[in-house]
């Protein structure tokens, strides 16, 4: 057996814009080590959390640093940044700073931007703060693939640029198990699960992978075989909100609790 439940995730947006502290005490109460987190949350929110903004807001950064450190829930991951060619790069050095202040080893983009070369400035930028940088690959926008998501990197010119492998984006795109199990480890930065149906069932793909994925085994995903193609120690996320069940009334901790469940018993069979 190559994983255990150690490497889990909880992504922010599984949170659907709960508050990073009690997102955190969350994380640890489910058992799991590390979330995600943007500065601001950028999904619905359903269940009327209060606005909240970590750039803004330097009491709460100070909070949310008291609960990692109380609960020994880390940040694997600082989300939030959309690269494109026309825009000042310049402006996410706020971001990037408050990543680095909070522990985050890696910080993910979804690049807009058809140069590479305008990722690679980013993972310079955050590379600076001793970040690594992910670009984050999805069938809407280049890279559209996972074999040119390796191509992007590969051309960014920043050293330590690698891929962000999204489970959904990674199948609905058209790559394959043997793209990944030949990959450079070291090319994969941080992994998200999720299951979905194949094909999809839904023609708005945006909306879907924001508030409608599916628990790990709930889908027509192969992600036992997809985890056994990953590097073994990567980081696995858990990349599952569920608005339809949110405004249902289901909680937070009881739509979490199952996915947690479900992705324990997948690594567990990897």
């Amino acid at each position: 057996m190559r994983t255990t439940p150690d490497r889990l995730a909880i992504e922010f947006i599984c949170v659907l814009g709960m508050p990073p502290t009690e997102f955190v005490r969350l994380t640890a109460d489910l058992g799991v080590s590390a979330i995600s987190l943007a500065p601001q949350p950028i999904t619905a929110n359903p269940h009327g959390y209060p606005v909240w903004n970590l750039l803004e807001d330097k009491a709460l950064v100070r909070e949310t640093k008291a609960a990692l450190a109380d609960t020994g829930v880390r940040i694997a991951l600082g989300e939030g940044f959309l690269v494109r060619d026309d825009m000042d790069l310049t402006t996410f050095a706020p971001m990037l700073n408050l990543f680095a202040d909070l522990g985050a080893p890696v910080v993910n983009a979804v690049s807009m931007a058809a140069s590479p070369e305008t990722f690679g400035t980013f993972a310079r930028m955050a590379g600076e703060r001793g970040l690594r940088a992910t670009v984050e690959f999805l069938p809407l926008m280049p890279p559209a693939s996972f074999a040119e998501a390796l191509a992007y990197v590969d051309a960014c010119g920043a050293d330590k640029a690698q891929v962000l492998v999204d489970a959904m984006h990674f199948f609905r795109g058209g790559s394959t198990l043997t793209e990944l199990a030949a990959a450079d480890p070291a090319k994969i930065g941080h992994v998200q699960i999720c299951d979905v149906p194949m094909p999809p069932r839904t023609a708005d793909y945006g909306l879907e992978a924001r508030e409608e994925r599916l628990a790990p085994g709930t889908g027509d995903l192969p992600l036992a075989d997809f985890i056994k193609a990953l590097p073994p120690e990567i980081t696995i996320g858990l990349e599952v909100p569920e608005t339809a069940k949110a405004h249902a009334g289901i909680g937070p901790a009881d739509r979490l609790a199952s996915v947690v469940s479900a992705a324990r018993k997948l690594l567990a069979e990897s």
